[in-house]
């Protein structure tokens, strides 16, 4: 059997094993310890850069879902509150709206980069407000696929309604908007480190503060909460979310490649878009202009079924085939049995999207061979 082509397999500098040795030789094997420090340092020294900001903390934490729980928190999140989120992502945006008893409102994307559109961002803030009598206390919009959102518009809206926006850069390590790293824009910015991310920790997430307080609070909930007091005293509800002693070393070690596993997933991004240029009816995802610079975390397609003579799921069937893992773009969340009830602005484009797209194998341990061995199957 041919060896299977993956969609997003991790890949190891080599340095790992070194900050992991060293967590057991000094038996720093719990949460916390001098590899989570040093993490989280420099992950916020590499955000910092081209930030237009002096500092940032970022703190480790066990997911990206839990450190979107933890920007809600912060942002004072309480049952019956609404939140707004993107419909168009993975569940993980908006399930920690619902861990909290809040209510998610989903907004749909515009085209051009497939995230959250601004003008039905505003149209639901208005319609929300006419409704409930109160503003969404919180907007979160992803930058799906690493493609940058329109996050200049999303943040003029929301300074203007005074909402604060917490930041899903789960899969945008590294993706820039007007030379600015995506997952500062926000009051706060999330970032994940799955097994399939830009780089891994095996499991584990991150929270972006713009402040030491910031960092201060999300340590605290993310530690049960544990008051300053000789014995365990706990005042409010807190979680067992911190990144272990391990994990953040394998997170030390992949900041080595993470300039390079950028790189060549741009690469492969490019690759692509030469292979497939001249194939009717098959587009592949472009940054809409020079201010948008993804990190094309995973490369996506739509397929014209009219044009190409096959619709995405003859291609996905395919693939399957041939031992290449690809996948659907994300259904939207609007359309989850699970937010049935959940209000929806949209215009049909997450929809489309779904009906169309592709994801295609992009991690940094393809080969060459291995993408023009996916673009003969698209074109066969």
């Amino acid at each position: 059997m041919n060896n299977r082509i993956y969609l997003s397999l991790a890949h190891m500098s080599g340095h790992e094993q070194e900050f992991i040795k060293e967590a057991f030789d000094t038996n720093w094997v719990v949460p916390l310890g001098p590899n989570v420090d040093a993490f989280e340092k420099s992950l916020s020294d590499f955000l910092t850069h081209n930030s237009q900001l002096s500092t940032l903390n970022c703190v480790a934490l066990s997911s990206g879902t839990a450190a979107i729980h933890l920007g809600l928190v912060l942002m004072g999140v309480q049952p019956g509150d609404e939140v707004i989120c993107q419909s168009f992502t993975f569940a993980a945006s908006a399930n920690p709206i619902a861990y909290l008893e809040a209510t998610p409102v989903f907004v749909d994307s515009e085209r051009d980069t497939w995230n959250m559109d601004p003008v039905l961002l505003e149209e639901a803030i208005k319609d929300r407000l006419r409704k409930t009598g109160k503003l969404p206390k919180a907007i979160i919009p992803v930058h799906l696929y690493g493609m940058p959102a329109k996050m200049d518009e999303i943040m003029a809206i929301a300074n203007r309604y005074d909402i604060p926006v917490l930041e899903d850069a789960a899969e945008a390590l590294g993706s820039t908007l007007n030379n600015r790293n995506c997952g500062v824009f926000g009051e706060l910015g999330v970032l994940s480190f799955n097994g399939n991310k830009m780089i891994t920790t095996s499991g584990g997430g991150a929270l972006i503060c713009r402040t030491e307080e910031e960092a201060k609070q999300t340590k605290f909930y993310a530690t049960q909460a544990r008051d300053n007091a000789p014995h365990y005293q706990h005042s409010k509800v807190g979680y067992n979310y911190r990144m272990s002693n391990i994990c953040a070393g394998i997170g030390r070690g992949q900041m080595f490649v993470l300039e390079e596993h950028i790189a060549r997933r741009r690469e492969i991004h490019d690759l692509y878009t030469e292979l497939l240029k001249d194939v009717p009816g098959v587009n592949v995802m472009q940054n809409p202009s020079e201010n948008y610079k993804s990190n094309f975390w995973l490369t996506c397609i739509l397929v014209d079924p009219a044009k190409a003579g096959k619709t995405r799921e003859d291609i996905r069937l395919a693939m399957d085939a041939a031992n290449i893992e690809t996948r659907p773009l994300w259904k939207p969340l609007h359309l989850q049995p699970v937010f049935a009830n959940a209000p929806f602005y949209g215009n049909g484009t997450s929809e489309h999207l779904f009906d169309i797209g592709l994801c295609l194998p992009s991690g940094p341990t393809l080969t060459n061979d291995d993408i023009r061995k996916v673009v003969e199957v698209i074109k066969g």
